[in-house]
C-alpha cells in the first residue's frame, strides 16, 4: 500500500529524510500518516492547526501540504537538534512557525478550542497531557495520534499505555473516536459540536 501512486511525498521530505537518516532519528512518519494529515488539513481551509513533536518534520511537511495559504501550523519540539532539521528544510513558509519547548508547558499556554487539528506525534499530548491536547481542539476540529501498533523503538511497558489511551478517548463524551489500522496505527478523533 505504502507505493500507491496517489500518495506523493512533499517534495521537501526527500532532503528532511536524507538528513533524518544522517542524525539516525527514527521516529519520522509514515506516507500514510503524512498522507491522512495532508487530507485533514486540506479539510479547512483557514484553519489552525498543531503539531506536537516536530521530529525532523516529516509530518510537518505533509501537513503544510495540505494547508491553504491562510492556515497556520505551530509544530513543537523539545529536541532541538531535529527540530532544526525542519528549519533548514520548510523554516521559509511563513505559514509556519516552529516553537522549542515542551509540549505540555505549550498546551498549558493556550485557550481552549483554539487549533482546528491537533496531530500527537510525541509522548506529551497523546499518553501525558491529553487532556490539555484534547481542549484545544476547536468544534469539528481533528485529534490524531500515531504509533499505536507495537513498534520496534517501544521502550519496556510502553505497549500497556495505548490500551489506555484508547478508552480515555472512547470515554470522552465531547469526542467520535476512530481507531484505524492504518500505517503505524492511528487514531482519529473529532470534537462534537454540541448544541
Amino acid at each position: 500500500m505504502e507505493d500507491l501512486p496517489f500518495i506523493t511525498p512533499p517534495q521537501a521530505v526527500a532532503s528532511i529524510l536524507s538528513e533524518t537518516e544522517q542524525m539516525n532519528f527514527g521516529m519520522a512518519s509514515e506516507p500514510l500518516v503524512g498522507a491522512l494529515l495532508c487530507t485533514l488539513a486540506a479539510s479547512k481551509p483557514g484553519g489552525r492547526f498543531l503539531e506536537l513533536g516536530t521530529g525532523t518534520g516529516v509530518a510537518t511537511a505533509w501537513l503544510l501540504s495540505g494547508m491553504d495559504l491562510h492556515s497556520t501550523l505551530v509544530s513543537v519540539d523539545i529536541d532541538e537538534k531535529a527540530q532544526n532539521v525542519a528549519a533548514r528544510a520548510l523554516g521559509h513558509d511563513p505559514r509556519l512557525q516552529l516553537v522549542n519547548s515542551g509540549a505540555i508547558e505549550y498546551l498549558a499556554t493556550q485557550p481552549a478550542e483554539s487549533f482546528d487539528l491537533v496531530f500527537a506525534d510525541a509522548l506529551p499530548g497523546k499518553y501525558e497531557g491529553l487532556a490539555d491536547a484534547l481542549a484545544v481542539v476547536r468544534p469539528g476540529g481533528f485529534w490524531v495520534g500515531d504509533d499505536l501498533l507495537p513498534q520496534p523503538n517501544w521502550p519496556e511497558g510502553h505497549a500497556a499505555k495505548v490500551p489506555n489511551l484508547l478508552e480515555q478517548l472512547a470515554q470522552n463524551a465531547d469526542f467520535s473516536v476512530l481507531p484505524m489500522v492504518w500505517a503505524t496505527g492511528v487514531v482519529l478523533a473529532v470534537k462534537r459540536r454540541i448544541s
